[in-house]
């Protein structure tokens, strides 16, 4: 069975949540920086609708996997891009999916290669649970609660859709 979610109306909620984190953490004038490829797709959408004035940055973690000797490299490694200094500066970290928290941990360390934020705060459109790492959110669009077998993808960049189904389906 394969489900659609209103992406739209989805990201306009994340939008809005990551807005009122900012406001309440004090946050002017942050950075945001998406996960390849995802990530990425949702960080261009969420970018535009809080008009932030720095460029998008992005990152492809392949080389910071802790599973790069067991999967080897991915084919369509693509360049980090982050066109700002992040030293002593607030980031918004997004991804598409956060599961078991090692996209992100990688995507930290890559971080921190650059210079030393004074801040992370991590956006995701969808929280599938199941963590591995002590990894959480700060704003979250979805909770989802899925069965053993089910995967969730996010396709795009255009029109950017989110599948729910089953893994023999995708």
């Amino acid at each position: 069975m394969t489900q659609t979610v209103d992406i739209d109306k989805l990201l306009n909620h994340l939008a809005k949540r990551l807005t009122q984190h900012l406001s309440s953490q004090r946050v002017d004038d942050p950075l945001m920086i998406g996960i390849h490829s995802g990530g990425v797709w949702v960080a261009e959408r969420l970018h535009q609708q809080l008009a932030l004035q720095e460029p998008l940055g992005h990152l492809d973690i392949s080389f910071y996997r802790d599973d790069f000797s067991r999967i080897g490299m991915n084919p369509q490694v693509k360049p980090s891009h982050l066109p700002f200094n992040v030293d002593d500066r607030h980031v918004i970290l997004v991804d598409d999916v956060l599961h078991t928290g090692r996209t992100i941990r990688a995507a930290l360390n890559e971080i921190f290669d650059y210079g030393r934020p004074a801040s992370v705060s991590l956006a995701v459109l969808i929280d599938r649970g199941e963590r591995e790492l002590p990894i959480e959110a700060n704003v979250v669009g979805l909770k989802m609660n899925l069965a053993s077998g089910e995967n969730v993808k996010l396709q795009g960049p255009e029109p950017l859709s989110l599948l729910v189904a089953n893994k023999n389906s995708t």
